[in-house]
């Protein structure tokens, strides 16, 4: 059998023939899984049914809403009033949250519109401040922004000095009352910093006595067992151009037990009462006529066991000094006091003879509990009414001491 052999040639150009096969083949695998991955390409509406979205509809899911912030990110030494404002236009404010360094978050309000949000009080100074804002448009889709600032740190400050104390207790009569450092040109800033609180609830308005003094009561004495809380946050408050607050503080008292007592002073007594009731009756002696007592309402401010009482500081040059006066309580800033006498003699309940004082009978010493002055000054406590009467004086100055009282509910208010 003749058999014709095949040539090296031959068989190599087949293999390279089925290389190249396996070449184009190949090729095109790789073109369809790298078509695969492009989620789309030429084959145009077939992807459609894909999860891919081309660049038109994903910048159309994109919200409108626009979210402004004042002052700008990483501001520094901002107000403390006024210059915080978030914005949003195309769309509506959603959520706003302000924090200070401490994580404590500012209050405020979002307009009926849902344009703007401003805080409900100032922000304190020297600290940093992070804004957190979201809105939306009216699709529905959220725009965010962030931003941080720090506040301004004051050159000049100031204070209150209030009274009553932290923690105590007081009669129906006391105010709350604050001594600024620095006379005030925006009272109204300074009021807004200041929220009283009380148990059981009781409308408590805010009186100014010139720029300096700020005195807050009822219409009425205060009910017994009242619990007041005060919070001051003055920190960051301009109060006066360019002077700002520094003080943040929390006070609470309890109003005691309900004790008013009234001078006559025409009858030469004093009626004690303790919830309405009288529990005592006491002879007096008032202010001699030239130096009468003042009338009105007045509230005990101090009291001393003993204390020095001389004429030159309260106007009566020489005419008296006494080194020793036994159980005396303050009524005014002025120098009136309700105090023992020991040099009365048969004054008390029969005629009038100090400089404006109310005498009660007492020792020298003020060693004894059972006369008059002591038995009153024991059972006193500051913030006590005692309200004078038929005295040839007019009626004590409402800012004489802490005397309010004596202002009709409107007045005070106005």
């Amino acid at each position: 059998m003749n058999v014709r052999p095949i040539s090296g040639s031959s068989v190599g150009a087949r293999e390279r023939r089925g290389s190249r096969g396996l070449l184009a083949l190949a090729s095109g695998v790789l073109l369809l899984a790298v078509t695969a991955c492009g989620g789309g390409g030429a084959q145009g509406p077939a992807s459609s049914g894909g999860k891919g979205k081309d660049a038109g509809t994903a910048r159309s899911e994109q919200s409108q809403a626009v979210v402004t912030i004042a002052p700008r990110n990483g501001a520094k030494s901002v107000d403390t009033s006024g210059a915080l404002k978030v914005g949003a236009s195309k769309g509506k404010l959603t959520q706003v949250v302000v924090k200070d360094s401490k994580g404590a978050a500012i209050s405020g309000r979002i307009s009926a519109d849902g344009t703007s949000w401003t805080p409900d009080i100032h922000l304190a100074a020297s600290t940093r401040y992070t804004v957190h804002a979201v809105a939306k448009d009216s699709a529905g889709r959220e725009a965010a922004e962030d931003s941080s600032f720090t506040t301004l740190t004051p050159q000049n400050t100031f204070v209150g000095y209030f009274t009553p104390e932290d923690g105590s207790t007081v009669g129906v009569g006391m105010p709350f009352s604050l001594r600024f450092t620095r006379g005030i040109k925006a009272p109204k800033a300074v009021e807004k910093a200041i929220e009283i609180k009380t148990e059981p609830a009781v409308e408590v308005a805010g009186h100014w006595f010139g720029n300096d003094r700020l005195d807050f009561r009822p219409e009425h004495y205060w009910k017994a067992g009242t619990k007041v809380t005060v919070k001051l946050n003055f920190d960051g408050v301009e109060g006066r151009p360019g002077v700002y607050g520094k003080q943040t503080k929390t006070v609470s008292f309890t109003i005691g037990r309900n004790q008013v007592s009234v001078v006559d002073a025409k009858k030469h007594t004093m009626k004690v009462m303790r919830e309405g009731k009288v529990i005592r009756t006491i002879p007096i002696t008032a202010g001699r006529p030239g130096n009468d007592t003042w009338n009105g309402q007045m509230v005990i401010t101090e009291k001393l066991t003993v204390t020095r009482m001389n004429g030159e500081t309260v106007g009566f040059g020489g005419e008296y000094d006494i080194k020793d006066v036994p159980h005396a309580m303050r009524l005014t800033t002025s120098g009136t006091f309700i105090h023992g006498n020991y040099w009365g003699g048969g004054a008390f309940g029969s005629y009038n003879a100090s400089h404006g004082c109310i005498g009660l009978r007492d020792v020298r010493g003020g060693y004894d509990s059972g006369v008059p002055a002591a038995w009153f000054f024991n059972r006193s406590m500051i913030g006590d009414v005692v309200v004078v009467k038929n005295s040839q004086d007019r009626t004590v100055a409402p800012d004489n001491g802490m005397n309010g009282w004596n202002m009709s509910w409107d007045e005070w208010k106005a």
